[in-house]
């Protein structure tokens, strides 16, 4: 693991992140015990309410995936390993050259680059978004049943309760993205644009649950070297 504070300060660039939830958050704990819920709400040692780091970055590579796409880069599907990696043959020659990195075998996409992949590491780190608030006595249990999607009824005996966040409290959960030095010049860029299409995180989303938004998020600025580090050739 990477220790943060014994890196120099001029070798990582912070994204600081405020995400306050406007709905209930359900973010399960699975095989965690002490609760009467079936999926209790996942916490950290000290007892707060977190969204994990993880959760958070592998939204954060698909929506980046779905921009980078847009715009017209070959970019390599995420989570499988031969589609992370994929053959010379399975590259459009105009990004054999950009996607390739000294010291590094195969070919990587700008997604890639920042994310990493099976050959190559991630070039940023990111926190876990803590509450700061104690809610210790203030989550809340949701009942819900199993739906036989088939027949469009419920199934029998399969009555279960979800442990939330209390509901339109407009937490605040607080983290920050480390860039590491040697990440991509257009990095920031494409992973606050992909951040602003993060409109909910945890479970049960589509029932309401995790909405949130994203508190002054910085801005930065395009300009000509950004937009020719990421291929050659490539203006404004």
């Amino acid at each position: 693991m990477i220790n943060l504070e014994t890196l120099p300060q001029n070798h990582v660039e912070k994204i600081s992140l405020t995400a306050l939830i406007d709905t209930a958050l359900c973010v399960g704990a699975g095989g965690s015990s002490g609760s009467l819920a079936d999926k209790p709400i996942i916490r950290n040692a000290k007892r707060q309410l977190l969204i994990p780091g993880s959760q958070l970055k592998g939204r954060l590579r698909h929506e980046c995936e779905k921009l980078a796409r847009a715009l017209g880069w070959q970019i390599f599907e995420s989570p499988t390993a031969e589609k992370l990696c994929p053959t010379e043959e399975q590259v459009e020659s105009q990004f054999k050259e950009v996607y390739q990195i000294p010291g590094y075998k195969g070919f990587h996409c700008i997604v890639s680059q920042i994310f990493g992949n099976p050959i190559l590491p991630s070039r940023i780190i990111v926190d876990d978004l803590i509450c700061p608030q104690d809610l210790e006595d203030l989550s809340v249990l949701r009942p819900g049943v199993t739906i036989n999607r088939a027949r469009r009824t419920a199934v029998e005996k399969k009555l279960y309760f979800l442990e939330t966040s209390p509901i339109n409290a407009q937490l605040p959960f607080e983290g920050e993205i480390h860039l590491q030095a040697d990440c991509p010049p257009y990095a920031k860029a494409l992973i606050l644009a992909g951040l602003h299409h993060i409109n909910a995180l945890g479970g049960s989303k589509s029932a309401g649950l995790g909405w949130l938004t994203w508190k002054e998020l910085p801005k930065v600025e395009i300009n000509d070297s950004v937009w020719s580090s990421l291929l050659p050739g490539m203006t404004q």
